[in-house]
């Protein structure tokens, strides 16, 4: 991984002092609310519902046992023991005292971390895979050119305001696993004809209040042009972009309005001044990068080992997690296992300090000392050897975090909602756990198969209800709390929106609701049919009648209901 050099520590060792004397400022009344807000929400600072919220920055998911004990020694000392893993790989920690932040940056610069670029209107924090760089449907590993990605966009003084927060994703796999598809920029890398490296670059993607997937801008961008482009793109929606409207300031609704044809246009016009100017991407520069990326000291190892293959046939249980919870490996012999943040009764994407210090340990013993965070809000040790999965199992299991259920239907994703944002209309963890109680039958969430239940407390899409299987979003409705549903949305290349099925529910129905649409899959699904498939094949109208039987109200549309 990534390491910083003296400058990297310089900047952030500043960005600590200077914060710490503006919170001083306000803090002695000598900086209005108004006046500290810009300066809190550039070092990862909201005002939550109950108490400050402060995200920390995880570049591309990526992180060192050492950052981890990190986390863990701030969600003790801090907050109440625990913090909160988001969609966009980053750690939320909910209730800090607005006095002691400049003490937790400070305890972050210790270890190469910051909270830049994790609230505002500025380049977030750039994202991956999760399994970049072990994938084996990899066609180069992405992490390079998002670690290059993210210091080109720090600090960079030309958009340091943006119209609107603005998210780039990188994927350097066949498939799709960074959901580039829903980003303001998605980068996705190919191997041109003489095998150069190069990049579809797609832009105006976005969830929120207006759901839009990204289209191609450019195909096969020679990557010496990266910044480049990235740099024309950034200035027409600099330039174009509202700022009177919060609501239409982001970049999909500017590509909308413009075309993408003229979109293109505008970007192109401006990539003729920068194009082969001093941002150009050195083949020197990439390769310093690189260098921070090399592959671990795998052993060469056959491709089956004889005690795992006997354990899988000993234990159901370990042969069950270890069919949903481990990822194939480009190295023979080694695996990616999945820990599970999704046990029942406990808030999607939550570790306590305990368990952080123990998947710390995990790390250290069993992969090369690094963790991963993936956008599903789950933790990942990416180089675990075959012979080692049983007793990884086992230690999951003391920490609470082998359940197996990634892909399946307790495999909520979810947003913190109305218990701690000040933006959401509705809760969203209550209504994950009644899901998760009511598909509590192992056996039964097997037959289910794949199926992706996404929760957002409001349009702002923290959850990415949009592209869940079944999407689940707080809405308000005179003053009480209401939850709508959409079927048939999905991530990946052949990612969609889905569809409202009508009005919506009370919090105390949203588990009836659930099994009800279950029930009808399995009873419509063909043999082998995930629940995705068989809603696309039948569409919206069995489901809507099974939820709806017996109600006094019809479906209505979506504008009736939020």
């Amino acid at each position: 991984m990534y390491k910083y050099d003296s400058i990297d520590q310089s900047i952030v060792d500043q960005r600590v002092a200077q914060f710490r004397g503006q919170t001083g400022r306000f803090l002695a009344g000598q900086l209005s609310e108004d006046e500290f807000r810009p300066l809190r929400l550039q070092n990862g600072l909201y005002i939550q519902k109950h108490a400050p919220m402060l995200r920390v920055a995880i570049p591309y998911g990526l992180l060192s046992s050492t950052q981890v004990r990190m986390l863990a020694h701030i969600a003790r000392k801090y907050d109440r023991g625990y913090g909160h893993f988001t969609t966009r790989q980053n750690i939320q920690f909910n209730w800090p005292a607005l006095e002691s932040v400049p003490d937790i940056l400070a305890d972050l610069a210790t270890v190469e971390m910051h909270a830049i670029q994790t609230s505002g209107n500025c380049i977030r924090n750039t994202t991956s895979d999760q399994f970049a760089g072990i994938a084996h449907d990899e066609v180069i590993d992405p992490r390079p050119y998002a670690e290059l990605i993210r210091q080109w966009s720090t600090f960079h003084p030309e958009f340091a305001y943006l119209p609107r927060k603005f998210k780039i994703a990188v994927n350097g796999a066949r498939e799709d696993r960074a959901g580039t598809l829903f980003h303001d920029i998605g980068i996705h890398a190919v191997r041109t004809a003489s095998g150069e490296v190069a990049f579809n670059i797609l832009v105006g993607g976005g969830l929120g209040r207006t759901p839009i997937l990204g289209h191609v801008v450019r195909e096969a961008l020679p990557r010496q042009h990266l910044f480049t482009y990235l740099d024309a793109i950034l200035r027409v929606y600099n330039r174009f972009g509202r700022r009177d409207n919060m609501y239409k300031a982001r970049i999909k609704i500017l590509v909308k309005e413009l075309g993408l044809d003229k979109f293109r246009a505008e970007v192109d016009a401006e990539w003729a001044h920068l194009k082969d100017g001093p941002s150009a991407l050195t083949q020197d520069e990439i390769d310093r990068v690189a260098s921070h990326f090399i592959d671990p000291s795998y052993e060469k190892l056959p491709a089956v080992n004889a005690d795992y293959e006997k354990n899988l046939l000993d234990s159901r249980a370990f042969a069950r997690w270890v069919s949903r919870n481990v990822f194939s490996h480009k190295k023979p012999g080694y695996t990616a296992v999945t820990l599970s943040l999704k046990k029942t009764g406990i808030a999607p994407g939550d570790a306590t300090d305990t368990q952080l210090d123990a998947v710390a340990d995990l790390a250290d013993r069993y992969s090369f000392g690094e963790i991963r965070v993936s956008h599903e809000q789950n933790l990942i040790l990416a180089d675990v050897k075959l012979s080692d999965l049983y007793p990884v199992w086992q230690e999951a299991k003391r920490i609470g975090f082998a359940t197996p259920n990634i892909g399946l239907l307790t495999d909520i994703i979810a947003c913190p909602g109305g218990d701690f944002c000040s933006l959401a209309n509705a809760k969203s963890i209550p209504v994950a756990e009644a899901i998760q109680r009511r598909f509590d039958d192992l056996d039964y969430l097997f037959d289910i198969g794949e199926l992706a239940i996404n929760i957002s407390g409001c349009m702002n899409a923290c959850g990415h209800h949009h592209v869940g299987h079944i999407g689940i979003l707080g809405v308000d409705k005179h003053g009480a709390e209401f939850y709508q549903v959409t079927i048939g949305g999905s991530q990946g290349l052949d990612a969609a929106l889905g569809k409202v099925i009508g009005p919506s529910f009370a919090q105390d129905e949203m588990a009836d609701v659930v099994e009800k649409l279950i029930t009808t899959y399995v009873t419509l699904r063909h043999e082998e049919e995930s629940f995705l498939d068989t809603a696309k094949r039948i569409g919206i109208d069995p489901f809507k009648a099974a939820v709806y039987e017996g109600r006094t109200r019809h479906a209505a549309t979506e504008t009736e209901n939020v």
